[in-house]
């Protein structure tokens, strides 16, 4: 415990001497969150020299080893650095799915050359990754995939297309779901990695109600994949064939990320925030909603302390693999209930859509993007199947 309170006091004394102020301000649009990648451009100077001191310190990937980018910290320690970063409402020096989803399938499944190319690019912003799992009619039962890769000897030819692919219009490469053998459903997926670059590589955007979206429809027409990238760093990440391991290990990482289990923003207590804002506008809280509010409140706190023991149980080994499945059903559904309050609280002024003084309708924007929480990373109907059956073992239908 000395220990960890040094290095707690060592990352406070860093953190303020090498988080700009700029980076301690709420998240307001788009061009506040760095992605990294080929194209991306920095918003402003403080933006740079906040990714460049976290890089630098290895904090973009804080629990990575040293040699792929990271800081080698222990789980208690990455604690202390998220509740310090907290303290002061750091923004995240670099968000990415490569950070989120990927990393962790290459440091469990990839072979070390993919794991020092991949990896270190990943922890220095350089490459942005998408991710092509759905597909039209294959997006629950995802092992119906139909993407198919031919093979050609020293490389795969693909063909098929892939939907819901968040930020393909801007990523780099993807990592994707491609069936390379027709007789075995399940056994005959695997995962590959290739540029976005690739002829034969077009994405279409798709509109969302909320007015904007992430999401794109991405088509391969004879993408050529070569089967290595250079010395022991095949295209695909495990065993060709194999890929559905793979695939359902991120999914885990997926699902934790959706639900935000690491204590992230939607399971925090939102009852006094709501209150000052309601305030500031000039409304008293009516009785019925303060109670609303306070319900949400303990169900926040109950939920971060649930995430909490999961990624106890995560580091002794203990955690069911079922859990993420727990986790994600419910953090969809707080962060649903978080918005549908916020737009309670704001009342009819939450309906408008343009002005400024609402940020381009940001609270009405953001509630309608929450709908789409309960169906992305796997539906809710789903998630309470996989809970019903593997964790509570409830016979089937």
């Amino acid at each position: 415990m000395a220990d960890l309170e040094q290095f707690r006091t060592e990352t406070r004394a860093w953190l303020e001497a090498n988080c700009p102020p700029e980076m301690r301000e709420p998240v307001r649009g788009e061009d506040d969150i760095y992605w990294g990648g080929r194209r991306a451009t920095f918003k402003n100077d403080a933006q740079k020299a906040w990714l460049e001191a976290c890089i630098a310190k290895g904090y973009t990937v804080p629990m990575w080893p040293k040699a792929y980018g990271g800081a080698g910290l222990s789980a208690p320690e990455a604690k202390v650095l998220r509740e310090e970063m907290g303290r002061i409402n750091a923004r995240p020096p670099l968000s990415s799915f490569g950070i989120w989803m990927l990393g962790p399938a290459l440091l469990h499944f990839g072979t070390e050359g993919q794991k020092q190319r991949f990896l270190n690019e990943i922890a220095r912003g350089e490459i942005r990754w998408c991710q092509g799992y759905s597909e039209p009619g294959s997006g629950s039962d995802l092992v119906s995939l139909q993407t198919f890769g031919e093979d050609k000897g020293d490389s795969w030819v693909v063909n098929g297309q892939k939907i819901w692919t968040s930020y393909a219009d801007q990523a780099d490469w993807i990592f994707c779901l491609v069936r390379t053998d027709k007789a075995d459903k399940y056994q005959g997926i695997t995962f590959m990695l290739f540029d976005m670059a690739s002829e034969g590589v077009t994405t279409k955007p798709i509109l969302l109600i909320s007015g904007s979206s992430p999401f794109c429809e991405t088509f391969f027409d004879n993408v050529e994949v070569p089967k290595s990238y250079g010395d022991d760093c095949p295209a695909q990440v495990g065993t060709i064939n194999r890929g559905w391991d793979v695939a359902k290990y991120l999914l885990g990482h997926e699902r934790e990320m959706i639900s935000g289990a690491d204590g992230g923003e939607r399971a925090a207590a939102i009852g006094s925030m709501m209150k000052r804002h309601a305030a500031k506008l000039g409304d008293e809280l009516d009785p019925c909603l303060r109670a609303e509010l306070a319900n949400f409140d303990v169900d926040a706190l109950a939920y971060a302390a649930m995430g909490e023991k999961f990624l106890d149980e995560i580091k002794v080994g203990k955690a069911h693999p079922a859990q993420p499945n727990m986790m994600k059903y419910a953090g969809t559904e707080l962060n649903k209930r978080r918005h549908e309050l916020m737009m309670a609280v704001g009342g009819s002024r939450s309906l408008e859509w343009e002005s400024e003084a609402t940020e381009k309708g940001k609270p009405a924007r953001n509630w309608l993007r929450t709908k789409a929480n309960s169906i992305e990373g796997g539906t809710s109907e789903v998630m309470l199947n996989v809970i019903a059956k593997r964790i509570l073992d409830l016979p089937g239908a």
